[in-house]
């Protein structure tokens, strides 16, 4: 696979500037630094392939994972996962120079536009698995929230099904964990928001079994519980894939 692009000092500079002056610096910043799709870079990864033929082995996986109650002995507080989209992660894109989030972006959104000699997405197309709507991606202090990066098991979910025992560096992983993460619309991610699978389950009803597996895979490789419920609601999806 061709070499990622890095995030260069001088623009490290210029993200501490903008978040000196918020999003001023988007709003006077010129398109024409755009450096249109990137010759570098490659979107097909591993964490984002389908899952298809593997529904099988999800069912077995969920058939394994423990039935528990909720962990409320502490709540939820999201500082606990680390800095958000931290690059100082030991999982998949970790210390490569660019952020959580604009790894996803890259990763999920077509048509990729890069900010010049920066790993930042200026412009993509995303096709949001959760709503199947197209979503034209403009980096911006008004557009930018319109694609958002979520959690498929949230970190709320997480911390009440096992996560709370973790250390940092493992809540940190967790959080940036790209196979944990999609590229979703803003309003389909204010929907799901902490929720499980026996609380929320996409509108595109194409793409239920691959969001269930995909958390059975998670809370398997992360050794994360699941509710009752959710575990019934999660066959309920399974058994029809």
């Amino acid at each position: 696979m061709a070499a990622r692009r890095r995030v260069l000092p001088g623009a490290v500079v210029v993200l501490v500037a903008a978040a000196v002056v918020g999003w001023a610096w988007w709003q006077n910043s010129d398109s024409s630094r755009s450096s249109g799709p990137s010759p570098t870079w490659t979107p097909a990864t591993p964490s984002a392939t389908p899952l298809n033929s593997g529904y099988d082995a999800a069912r077995r996986m969920l058939v394994g994972l423990p039935v528990k109650g909720w962990d409320r002995a502490q709540d939820f507080k999201r500082y606990r996962f680390g800095e958000r989209w931290s690059d100082d992660v030991d999982v998949e894109f970790g210390h490569n120079g660019c952020n959580t989030r604009d790894d996803i972006l890259r990763r999920d959104l077509t048509r990729v536009e890069l900010r010049r000699g920066t790993c930042l997405v200026q412009r993509g197309i995303l096709h949001d698995p959760y709503s199947g709507q197209t979503i034209e991606f403009t980096r911006g202090p008004a557009t930018s929230e319109a694609v958002q990066v979520d959690h498929l098991v949230s970190l709320a979910d997480a911390w009440y099904k096992g996560a709370r025992g973790w250390d940092d560096a493992r809540r940190r992983d967790f959080a940036n964990d790209p196979r944990n993460l999609l590229a979703v619309s803003a309003q389909a991610n204010f929907d799901k928001a902490f929720r499980d699978a026996a609380g929320w389950l996409p509108a595109n009803a194409a793409f239920e079994c691959e969001f269930v597996a995909r958390q059975v895979a998670v809370k398997t490789d992360y050794r994360l519980w699941v509710s009752a419920n959710e575990k019934s609601a999660m066959h309920r999806v399974l058994r029809r894939c």
